[in-house]
C-alpha cells in the first residue's frame, strides 16, 4: 500500500490550491517551501532533495509547479517503472492536472480524483486508459496483477482490435472491469482471469488475484520458519495464490507471537487482532481446540458467506484458510498491532532529520513528547493527534505512549537529537521492564536514530571528536553528584575529549564550575572548549573558549560543552577557527 501523498507548493499563492488537492487524497500532507509559505503541514528548504527523498520512500507526489522541474529533479533516480510512485504536476492556477509517472501505481486514478475537485479534465495520455477507461496495469485496491510483464503486449493487441473474455470468480464485484470499455467477447482470443488459485501465466492472459483469502492462526510456541513453511505448504497443496491472502487474523493475546508476525511479514499482509467476543460463533470462552479457534478467526474475517477451504495443525500451531465472496477490507476487522516508534529529530534543523524519521512522523496516528520537541517535529495533519507533556515527565510520557500503542495506534515518541542518548528510548524500556502490563507486550517497539547534539556540535566546529571521546551528563537529578564526579576524574585522567550534556540550568548553577575545576587538575588551562547552543535552531551559536575561561554564565540547558584533550588543536581560517583532534595519538 502506498503511503499518503505529498503535495508540494513553492509559494503562498499555491497553499490554498494545495489544500483543495489534499481534500481529494486521504491523509495527504502539504509541503511548503520555508520562508515562502505559511499554513502548511511540513516545511522544506531544498526542493530537489525533498522531492528525491519522497520519491525514494515510495511517496506519491503532487507538485503544484511546472512539469519540467519535477522531471529534471527526479530524472537521476528514475529507473524502474514497476516501483516508482505516482508523480503528478498541477498548474499553479489549477487549470491542468498532468500525470507524469507511476502508471503501475494508479497515477491516472489520482489525476481523476484531483481533477474532479478542481473541476478540470485530467490530462491523461495513456492510450489504453483513454480508450478503455480502465488501467489494467493498476487495478483497484484488493486486486493484484500477477503477470505485469504480459500487459504491454496484451494492451497492444487490444488496441489493435483483439477481443477479450472475462473468466474467474463470478461472485466478486468486477464493476471496474465490467463497466469499462474493454472489448469483451465470450470467444475472445485474449483473456482476463480473476482467481484466488495459482494458474499458468501466458502472454494472452492477464491474471488478477483478489484479496479474498483470510488466514486464521492460533499458536503455542513455534519457531518462525516452521509457521511460514506450514502456511506456504497449505497454500500450495490447495492450489491457492499467496497474493490472494488479505491478512492474518489472530486473537489479541497472540499479537506478539513471533510465528504469527513472521507469517504476516513474509506474506507482506496486515496482521489483525480480534477480541474473543467479536469472533463469529464463539459462545463464552469454551473453545474446544486451537483448530476450532483458527477456523473461527478465518471465517470471521471472511464474513457470513465465508467458506473454509483448508487447515493444518500440529502440537504448536493451528492454521485455517477461508475464502470470502468479496474483497476483504482488513481495516474493518479487528485492529492492527500497535506500533511504538521512538524517534530522534536531530538537534533542530529540519535538514538534519533522517528520511526514516520523517516517514515515521508522517505515518504516525499519534505524536507524544515534550512540547518544545513536538514543535521541532513540524505541523501535524488534521487527523493526527498530539500529546504534549512537561520535560520532566518521561515515565508518565512513556506509559501514555504504550497505552496508545496498545489500542492499536501508530505512535511516535519524539525526542530531539538521538532518542537513545539521555532521552526517551531508555525511559520506554525502563517502563516496559518495571510494569507487567499484558497489553504492552503486544506492542511493536522500534528506535529510529537521529543526529545527536554531540555530532552536530562537532560538525559545526570541525572535528573535535576525531579521536577517543566520552559523554557525561552533569544532571544530578537521576544520579548522585559523587558518581558524576568520579566519572569526570576518570575521563580527565584518560585524556579523552569530554562532552557534557545538561551542563547547567536555573536550578543547577555550580556543577559545570566544579567540573571545570576538576579538569584543570588534569588539562592545561589553554585546552580548547566548544560551547554549542541552539544547534539548528534560531539563535544558534558555536563559541570556542579556553578551559581557563570557561564561564557558567555563557551556558544553559540548550548548550553542549565539549572539552578537548591534550591533543585537540585550534586552527585559524578566514571565517574564524576550526577545532579538531588528530587521528594519531602518541605519548608526549
Amino acid at each position: 500500500m502506498l503511503p499518503p501523498a505529498a503535495i508540494i507548493v513553492l509559494n503562498q499563492n499555491s497553499v490554498a490550491l494545495g489544500r483543495r488537492i489534499a481534500s481529494a487524497l486521504p491523509s495527504a500532507t502539504v509541503y511548503g517551501l520555508i520562508k515562502r509559505t505559511t499554513g502548511v503541514d511540513r516545511g522544506f528548504d531544498n526542493f530537489g532533495d525533498t522531492l528525491r527523498e519522497l520519491f525514494a520512500s515510495g511517496t506519491p507526489i503532487v507538485g503544484v509547479c511546472a512539469a519540467g522541474i519535477l522531471i529534471r529533479s527526479l530524472a537521476p533516480i528514475i529507473s524502474d517503472k514497476r516501483q516508482e510512485p505516482p508523480i503528478l504536476a498541477v498548474a499553479e492556477d489549477g487549470s491542468a492536472v498532468v500525470p507524469l509517472l507511476g502508471g503501475l501505481q494508479g497515477v491516472n486514478d489520482m489525476a481523476r480524483l484531483i481533477a474532479a475537485v478542481l473541476e478540470v479534465p485530467p490530462a491523461i495520455t495513456t492510450t489504453g486508459d483513454i480508450r478503455f477507461r480502465t488501467a489494467l496495469l493498476a487495478p483497484p485496491k484488493g486486486y493484484y496483477l500477477a503477470n505485469p510483464e504480459a500487459a504491454k503486449g496484451f494492451i497492444s493487441d487490444l488496441l489493435a482490435g483483439a477481443k477479450v473474455k472475462l473468466e474467474g470468480n463470478a461472485l466478486l464485484n468486477l464493476n471496474w472491469l465490467v463497466n469499462s470499455k474493454l472489448p469483451f467477447d465470450a470467444n475472445g482470443d485474449l483473456e482476463i482471469r480473476v482467481t484466488e488459485y495459482k494458474t499458468d501465466y501466458t502472454p494472452d492472459c492477464l491474471v488478477y488475484h483478489p484479496a479474498t483469502l483470510a488466514i486464521g492462526a492460533s499458536v503455542n510456541g513455534v519457531h518462525d520458519i516452521d509457521a511460514v513453511v506450514l502456511v506456504r505448504e497449505l497454500l500450495v497443496n490447495a492450489g491457492l495464490s499467496e497474493k490472494s491472502v488479505a491478512g492474518v487474523f489472530v486473537l489479541n493475546k497472540d499479537a506478539a507471537q513471533p510465528a504469527i508476525n513472521q507469517i504476516a511479514r513474509v506474506l507482506d499482509v496486515p496482521l489483525r487482532l480480534l477480541e474473543l467476543e467479536s469472533i463469529q460463533g464463539v459462545q463464552g470462552e469454551n473453545i474446544e481446540s486451537q483448530a476450532k479457534m483458527a477456523e473461527l478467526l478465518a471465517l470471521t474475517a471472511t464474513g457470513s458467506s465465508g467458506k473454509l477451504l483448508t487447515q493444518v495443525s500440529n502440537d504448536s500451531i493451528e492454521i485455517s484458510i477461508a475464502l470470502s465472496s468479496s474483497i476483504i477490507d482488513v481495516d474493518t476487522i479487528g485492529k492492527s498491532r500497535g506500533k511504538l516508534f521512538i524517534v530522534g529529530t536531530g538537534p533542530g534543523a529540519s535538514g538534519w532529520m533522517s528520511p526514516e524519521v520523517k516517514r515515521i512522523l508522517n505515518e504516525a496516528t499519534d505524536l507524544v513528547g515534550y512540547s518544545f520537541y513536538l514543535d521541532l517535529a513540524g505541523a501535524l495533519r488534521p487527523e493526527q493527534r498530539r500529546h504534549d507533556s512537561d520535560n520532566r515527565e518521561e515515565l508518565a510520557r512513556a506509559k501514555m505512549a504504550l497505552d496508545l500503542a496498545a489500542e492499536g495506534r501508530n505512535v511516535a515518541v519524539v525526542s530531539s537529537g538521538d532518542p537513545g542518548i539521555y532521552a526517551m528510548a531508555a525511559a520506554i524500556f525502563e517502563v516496559l521492564e518495571s510494569n507487567a502490563v499484558p497489553e504492552w507486550q503486544h506492542v511493536q517497539v522500534q528506535v529510529a536514530p537521529g543526529i545527536s547534539a554531540l555530532q552536530a556540535a562537532a560538525a559545526k566546529i570541525g572535528a573535535p571528536i576525531g579521536h577517543d571521546f566520552c559523554v557525561i551528563s552533569l544532571s544530578d537529578i537521576l544520579k548522585p553528584w559523587s558518581i558524576i564526579e568520579s566519572r569526570i576524574i576518570a575521563a580527565a585522567s584518560s585524556d579523552m575529549v569530554i562532552t557534557f550534556y545538561n551542563p547547567a540550568s536555573k536550578q543547577r548553577t555550580w556543577q559545570l564550575a566544579s567540573a571545570r575545576d576538576i579538569l584543570l587538575k588534569y588539562r592545561l588551562p589553554e585546552t580548547p572548549v566548544v560551547l554549542a547552543r541552539n544547534l539548528g535552531r534560531v539563535g544558534e551559536s558555536v563559541l570556542v573558549r579556553s578551559l581557563r575561561d570557561l564561564s557558567v554564565s555563557e551556558v544553559d540547558m540548550r548548550t553542549l560543552v565539549l572539552v578537548g584533550s591534550s591533543k585537540t588543536r585550534v586552527v585559524k581560517h578566514s571565517e574564524g577557527v576550526w577545532v579538531y583532534t588528530p587521528r594519531e595519538y602518541t605519548e608526549s
